[in-house]
Parts: C-alpha cells; sequence; structure tokens
C-alpha cells in the first residue's frame, strides 16, 4: 500500500502592500495596517478606481543581476525574490544532491500584463519590428516558475497554475501532493501577481468589481461590510517551502507547521458569480478537512477569502455556515485582503503565509474598516483588531474567476 508522506512548512517569503519581507508583512497584519494607497505605477486620473495595494521600494538587483532583471516582467520579478527569501529563511541549500528533488510551482492570474500592454503600444505606435523579442517570455504566465528554476536551480517538477484568484492555492495544493506522493522532496511554491497596470485596472473597473472609496485609500477594502463597494487590487507575492517530514528533520530544519488538507472544486455555474450559497466553496472546505483528517470543530481560525464584494462576502458567510454549523459562530475569521487589497493570483500564497504564521504566533489578524457589519455576514471576523487565541488549526479559502474553490488545511506540527 502506498504511504502518504508528511508535509511540512518550512520557510516562507513574502512581497506585500505591508512590506517586502515575511517580519515586516506579520507585523504590518498584526498591527492593522492598510497598505492601500493611491496609484503611483501610472497616470491613473481617467481611470475610475485611483487605489490600489503596491509594492513599494522593491530593488529586483537585490535578488538577480541587471541582465536577468531586463527580461523578466515584475510578476516574474516578484517570484524569484519570495522563492529565495524562503530558501533563506528554511536554510534548505539546492545543490548537485538535490536539485533534481526540488520542484516550483507559482500560480498566477495575469502572467505579463504589463509587459503586453508596453508591446502593444510600440507595435502600434513604431510598428511590429520594434517589438521586443524578450515579449513572449517576459510575459508568459510560466515564466515566475520558470525563471525561479533557472535563478535557484532547483531541477524537479516545474509548473504553473492559471486559476484566476484561486491560482497561489492550487498552486500550494498541487506542490502538497507530488511531496506527499514522493514526485519531490522539496517545493517551492505560492502566488505572485503584477496586475496594478491602466488595461487591467480599466477592465476590473468596467466589471464594476472595483471600489472606487478614492478619497479613502486605507478604508477602501472592507470585507463583510455593508458600505463595502467593491476589492482593492493589489500586487505581490507569497512562498511557501513544503518539505517532506523526515527529510526536514534530517537537516534539522525550523518548522512552522504542516500542510494536511487540500480540497478543489467548481462551481460550474458562472464566469463571475459564486454558486448560491457557495455550494463549490462548501465542498472545496468539506473536501478539505476530510483530506487532512480534521473534524470541524478542530478548525480554530479560518483566514477567507473575504474580497470586500457584495457577492463574495455574504456567499463565503453561508458557505462556511453550511460547513461548520454551530462552530461557524465559535470560530475566528478574518480577510487580511481588508489590509492588503487583492492580490489576485498572488492572494492565496500570500494568505498561506499569514495563515501559517497565525498558526505559528496564536494570533488571528483583524478584519479592519468593519464598522458596519452587513446583516447577511453575522459570524465573527475579528472586527478591527488582531485577537490572541489559540490555533492549532488552520483553514485558508480561495475562489477565482470560472468558478474555482480551493481551501487548504494547516496544522501545528506534532512528531
Amino acid at each position: 500500500m502506498h504511504v502518504l508522506r508528511r508535509v511540512v512548512v518550512t520557510g516562507l517569503g513574502a512581497l506585500t502592500p505591508l512590506g517586502n519581507t515575511v517580519s515586516d508583512f506579520w507585523a504590518g497584519l498584526v498591527a492593522g495596517q492598510s497598505g492601500v494607497g493611491p496609484i503611483t505605477r501610472f497616470d491613473s486620473t481617467q481611470h475610475d478606481a485611483k487605489i490600489a495595494g503596491e509594492v513599494r521600494g522593491f530593488d529586483p538587483l537585490s535578488y538577480m543581476d541587471r541582465k536577468d532583471a531586463k527580461r523578466m516582467d515584475r510578476f516574474s520579478h516578484f517570484a524569484v525574490a519570495a522563492s529565495k527569501q524562503a530558501l533563506e529563511d528554511s536554510s534548505f541549500k539546492i545543490n548537485d544532491l538535490n536539485c533534481e528533488q526540488v520542484g516550483i510551482i507559482i500560480g498566477t492570474g495575469t502572467g505579463g500584463i504589463k509587459v503586453m500592454e508596453d508591446q502593444q503600444e510600440i507595435h502600434l505606435t513604431r510598428g511590429p519590428d520594434r517589438c521586443s523579442p524578450f515579449m513572449v517570455p517576459m510575459m508568459i504566465y510560466n515564466m515566475a516558475a520558470g525563471m525561479t528554476a533557472i535563478l535557484t536551480g532547483a531541477k524537479g517538477p516545474n509548473s504553473c497554475t492559471v486559476t484566476a484568484c484561486a491560482a497561489g492555492s492550487n498552486a500550494i495544493g498541487d506542490a502538497f501532493r507530488l511531496v506527499q506522493h514522493g514526485y519531490a522532496q522539496a517545493m517551492l511554491c505560492g502566488g505572485t501577481e503584477s496586475a496594478v497596470t491602466p488595461l487591467s485596472v480599466a477592465g476590473f473597473s468596467s466589471a464594476r468589481a472595483l471600489s472606487t472609496r478614492n478619497d479613502e485609500p486605507t478604508r477602501a477594502s472592507r470585507p463583510f461590510d455593508r458600505e463595502r463597494d467593491g476589492f482593492v487590487i493589489g500586487e505581490g507575492c507569497g512562498i511557501l517551502l513544503l518539505e517532506e517530514l523526515s527529510h526536514a528533520l534530517s537537516r534539522g530544519a525550523k518548522i512552522y507547521g504542516e500542510i494536511v488538507g487540500y480540497g478543489v472544486t467548481c462551481d460550474a455555474f458562472h464566469m463571475t458569480q459564486p454558486a448560491p450559497g457557495g455550494e463549490g466553496a462548501a465542498r472545496a472546505m468539506r473536501l478539505a478537512l476530510k483530506d487532512g483528517g480534521v473534524l470541524r470543530e478542530q478548525v480554530d481560525y479560518i483566514n477567507a477569502h473575504g474580497t470586500s464584494t457584495a457577492a463574495n462576502d455574504s456567499t463565503e458567510t453561508q458557505a462556511i455556515k453550511s460547513v461548520f454549523g454551530e462552530h461557524s459562530y465559535r470560530v475566528a475569521i478574518s480577510s487580511t485582503k481588508s489590509m492588503t487589497g487583492h492580490l489576485l493570483g498572488g492572494s492565496g500564497g500570500v494568505e498561506a503565509v499569514a495563515s501559517v504564521l497565525s498558526m505559528q504566533n496564536d494570533f488571528a489578524p483583524p478584519t479592519i474598516n468593519l464598522e458596519n457589519p452587513d446583516p447577511q455576514c453575522d459570524l465573527d471576523y475579528v472586527p478591527n483588531q488582531g485577537r490572541k487565541l489559540p490555533i492549532d488549526v488552520v483553514l485558508s479559502n480561495s475562489f477565482g474567476f470560472g468558478g474555482h474553490n480551493v481551501s487548504l488545511v494547516f496544522r501545528k506540527f506534532q512528531e
């Protein structure tokens, strides 16, 4: 009989609107800070939405040489940087002996959209022969994982999940399966996104998905609040190093926690709207709990998808109630998107980092800006101030356009 291996988290990396290191990100979450501000990546004068959660002060040359940096889009810069942070955090060295057993899966929703926009402008104004020969490799979605492998030497399984806002969590779940079944000893995994661009913001605005609370950027992302008016677009990257338990123990690795459950479903309902009652989301949560051998009463904290949109927040609340029953009123739930904005394909990775740290620190980050609760959202969303509480099991949700639903379960490590 095939024996499933235990999989632990031994390294973390993050670039977020709250800071360019894991420690800065966590400090921002604990303090209940907002990383949202006026858009500086482009002139947003003509746009309805003029605010975003931007990664500020990031220098790719701290993680790669100038030649490599010039041949990569910002979403790939983020992925390489956060992956190198995770490797350094774990003291994990990729070398000739282990490189074929170290893999990478990094999800994204929009890939190199900035490169595509810039090159289209060149194509229209200067002609097709002036487009960059690096346009395609800079733009394609898998290049975050590909360049991370090139710049770290990881030669194991390498892939890219493209499931909209569920992409980062799908990447972590798929990587978990590869280590669990013995196809790799370790996997760098998570999500990355850099979609604060004119075309991206215009598209989401036209779909009436974005908040236009431009005069109060820090109060614009307000999950579960009755005055929410859309999500705030953000950018960034979150990466976990997952490692087979005996391998981690043999090298004396620091262990943040164990990943035990992965649930993945599809609504098969609508391009952008969740299924009624959160049916697909509920199935993903149930599958993740069953996969991890975790009872619903054992879950201490849920890192919600919590986008600050009318459709998501009430539907996710319904889904949680259908899965957790009476326990849904006791479990702490929060949306860290209230502080970072919505990082699209990067959100699952960043929120997995937050989930693991909440467990390690026995602290549930707050949902900030929750001032007038939506009557349909009547659970404990840890409003406005974070909370110390024992956290042994965390469930993290990510749901994406197209009806993609992912739930991950982490628990404190016990030998």
